[in-house]
């Protein structure tokens, strides 16, 4: 699908799945602003993209300050013409995978978890409201563990599932269509380098924003879907 003269705004954009799919909505024509707190690593990845033909704007954004995410996505609008797609990338994870007992958790972690990978994903989406366009819809990433409980994965699951609950929210309350994209486990910091190749995650997320409006109802779009719908 070709996204010219679309603006997708991004956080998280630094690196893995938030990079990745940057890359590929600018290789698909659209603008992409995009938001991280590692300036370096955005300027890298902006840097990619312009140098492939692409166009990008960066702001230094920490989607824990609800001003921050205000003039991300307020700059986003200026320099795209309003914003098509969200994608609410940006988390974190406190800890290794599969060895974060949540008993043994800090509180500091767990209330980084929440501020970070759910009450994030409420101020992206809820900051981006009065600049969607027409048509515009929302993405949130997540991921099993928001729905299955896996042993070793302490507050960053709880988080997650809590991010989809925000997902699940909006979708029932605006008017526009919001999907939680679940690509499976991504090769990324946050799970120490196991998993797919975020390339991967990249194009299924591109596909989630392509679906028709009534297919992003606040429901989960897995990885099993995403094959089903494009084999």
């Amino acid at each position: 699908m070709e996204y010219d003269g679309r603006t997708v705004a991004i956080t998280g954009a630094s690196r893995g799945i938030g990079a990745a799919t940057a890359r590929r909505f600018a290789a698909a024509g659209a603008h992409v602003a995009l938001c991280a707190r590692d300036t370096e690593a955005l300027a890298s990845v902006a840097d990619a993209i312009e140098s492939e033909g692409g166009t990008a704007t960066t702001v230094r954004a920490d989607v824990r300050d609800e001003f921050d995410v205000e003039r991300f996505v307020e700059v986003a609008a200026r320099e795209g013409g309003g914003i098509d797609v969200v994608l609410a990338g940006a988390g974190v994870y406190h800890g290794s995978p599969g060895e974060t007992a949540l008993e043994a958790e800090s509180y500091s972690a767990f209330d980084d978890h929440v501020r970070t990978n759910v009450r994030g994903v409420f101020t992206t989406i809820g900051e981006a409201l009065p600049h969607l366009n027409e048509g515009a819809r929302v993405l949130v990433p997540s991921g099993s563990i928001a729905r299955e409980a896996k042993a070793g994965l302490g507050s960053y699951a709880v988080s997650k599932a809590g991010a989809e609950a925000v997902a699940r929210q909006f979708a029932a309350e605006i008017d526009h269509p919001v999907g939680i994209v679940d690509p499976g486990q991504v090769s990324t910091d946050l799970t120490g380098g196991v998993g797919r190749d975020p390339e991967d995650a990249a194009e299924m997320v591109l596909w989630a924003a392509g679906l028709a409006d009534e297919e992003l109802n606040g429901e989960v779009l897995d990885l099993r879907t995403w094959k089903a719908a494009t084999r």
